[in-house]
């Protein structure tokens, strides 16, 4: 729902629009934080960071994007946004497919002992 928001260990979201099929939130991951190496079943996301520099871990590969930067997350594709400044990482995210709930998520990994696999 648009206004929804979380705090995370690593940081914070808030969703800024959704409707059939998408979802966009503001993401604010805090200066050595991480989220969790994810996969999801029903969405793929798009990443374009607007503030700090984002080391994203791909199916495997790194790569840092700096502002203005973006990249694509496909459906299924294991991934995972790090901070590794000392200023706060502000991204914004496209979400979309046939379900963008937030209970679409399987933890491969995490910081803070949120594995479900």
């Amino acid at each position: 729902m648009i206004g929804d928001s979380a705090v995370r260990p690593w940081g914070s979201w808030q969703v800024l629009d959704e409707g059939d099929g998408f979802k966009v939130k503001r993401i604010v991951v805090e200066p050595g934080a991480r989220l969790s190496y994810q996969t999801h079943e029903h969405r793929a996301e798009h990443w374009t960071v607007v503030s700090g520099t984002a080391t994203c871990v791909i199916d495997g590969n790194v790569l840092v994007l700096e502002v203005a930067d973006s990249v694509n997350v496909a459906i299924g594709e294991p991934h995972r946004i790090t901070n590794e400044h000392d200023v706060p990482l502000v991204i914004i995210e496209v979400q979309h497919g046939t379900y963008t709930g937030e209970d679409d998520i399987c933890r491969l990994e995490d910081d803070y002992g949120r594995v479900e696999v």
